[in-house]
């Protein structure tokens, strides 16, 4: 079970490294979109999150809940909110904002123990 922990936790960061990439390389063009890594990226990331904290659940680890609970909402909608803007040709400028500060948040929370 550990080795799937690990797994699960670098498969999370590396979704959360391409949807902080994929909003990142954005930020001069003046015209902004969903693309590839920000959609797999929010997809992996939200997936491998849920998924590590049943296995961290099953090994009997003690973690925060509250934490977790407010990273999964927040990675929630991020999802929601890529996957809205995929639909659509250019997302506006407030939207890729809210993504961006969405997501730095939460690796803010992740971050503070």
């Amino acid at each position: 079970m550990r080795a799937v922990q690990v797994v699960l936790l670098v498969l999370h960061l590396a979704g959360v490294a391409a949807l902080l990439v994929g909003l990142l390389v954005q930020v001069r063009r003046p015209v902004k979109r969903v693309v590839g890594p920000m959609r797999d990226g929010s997809g992996t990331a939200f997936l491998a999150g849920l998924l590590l904290v049943g296995v961290l659940e099953i090994r009997d680890v003690a973690f925060d809940h509250t934490q977790v609970s407010v990273m999964f909402g927040v990675g929630l909608l991020v999802l929601v909110l890529v996957l809205a803007g995929a639909r659509q040709e250019r997302i506006p400028s407030w939207l890729w904002w809210l993504v961006l500060v969405l997501t730095v948040g939460n690796i803010g929370v992740a971050y503070a123990v």
